[in-house]
């Protein structure tokens, strides 16, 4: 291992090592983008094989994951270029839009089989999975493409140099311990700060609070205005989790529990975009006024949409809050290794 400065470098592990105290950033970063990498390669044959759809969703997640620690340990590391943040965007992105296809055809098919479909429904629905899989197919013959390619090899080869003889800037050397809340806490005032939070709010006494009293119909201007806020909420939210998730070793029960809570927040806005990417999927394939050939899904989905928010709205309030907050960004600023049996 090599860093720019003169001092030692973190030590090289090729495989996984018992967490300490005496840990490095560097040695952290390390682990974590062998891990991340190989998990985001490893998929590769079976996304091909195209006969289970987890391969390709794990393969996904596993890219998602590796841009995360790439972002995360980015004051610690030096990667070449082909194995750089823009590269294994653009592949996640590849992947994704196989993958999220996947998941409408799923999602329409479960709606097909279950209780709320009517039978007037499905010659409109088989119309749309039609067009899914067309769709798909065209997709998912950029994936070979993909793979043979040689920005995608250098990709892989940048990696494997990387791990073999890994650089390293000098912060690198400093004990995780120090630089977590270095970390953590600039990506919890990014969070706090976001717009999102104020979506459907009124103020009282000089405080944001969530508007009560909503109806199913009012959430369509709502999200007509403020739509993108909340997905970029969302975006935001899914950075806190995953880059958070890294770190819980480091931190005590109540440090995983809102890691838990941080995924369960950003699955809730999710929930959200995916009703926006289905209604515009179905204005396609069925024109813009699907809710007339499908109205049993469309009250379904007006119906989900409803509850969702009304959960939102509970936890919308909560992370307004000054006091959570507070007490939130005092539990970064004090890691301490849990060590397990």
């Amino acid at each position: 291992m090599k860093t720019s400065s003169s001092t030692p470098a973190p030590k090289q592990h090729s495989q996984s090592f018992k967490l300490n105290a005496q840990l490095s950033f560097g040695e952290v970063a390390y682990q974590s983008i062998q891990k991340h990498f190989k998990k985001s390669t490893k998929y590769e044959k079976g996304v091909l094989a195209d006969q289970d759809p987890e391969n390709l969703h794990q393969m996904r997640v596993g890219m998602r994951r590796l841009r995360t620690a790439i972002d995360v340990f980015a004051p610690a590391i030096q990667l070449p270029q082909a194995s750089q943040r823009p590269q294994v965007t653009k592949i996640s992105k590849r992947l994704g839009k196989v993958r999220d296809l996947d998941v409408l055809h799923l999602w329409f098919q479960h709606y097909l089989q279950s209780s709320s479909a009517k039978a007037t429904e499905a010659e409109p629905m088989q119309q749309v999975l039609l067009r899914l899989d067309k769709q798909r197919s065209k997709q998912f013959t950029q994936l070979p493409k993909m793979f043979k390619g040689k920005g995608y090899c250098q990709f892989v080869c940048a990696y494997e140099d990387w791990l073999a003889d890994p650089q390293f800037s000098p912060v690198a050397k400093m004990p995780i311990l120090d630089v977590l809340p270095d970390l953590l806490l600039p990506l919890l005032s990014q969070l706090f700060l976001h717009p999102g939070w104020l979506v459907a709010t009124e103020t009282i006494e000089g405080r944001p609070y969530p508007i009560v009293g909503m109806n199913p119909e009012s959430l369509d201007d709502i999200f007509a205005t403020s739509g993108l806020d909340l997905h970029d909420l969302r975006k935001q939210m899914k950075r806190v989790r995953y880059q958070t998730e890294f770190f819980i070793p480091f931190f005590g029960k109540s440090y995983q529990v809102q890691a838990r809570s941080f995924r369960d927040l950003q699955e809730l806005l999710g929930l959200f975009q995916d009703q926006e990417v289905l209604s515009d999927f179905l204005a396609t394939a069925l024109e813009p006024n699907w809710p007339e050939q499908l109205p049993s899904l469309a009250t379904l989905l007006a119906e989900e949409r409803f509850r969702n928010w009304k959960q939102w709205q509970t936890l919308q309030l909560k992370y307004l809050d000054p006091k959570f907050r507070r007490t939130l960004s005092r539990r970064v600023l004090s890691p301490a290794l849990e060590l397990t049996s």
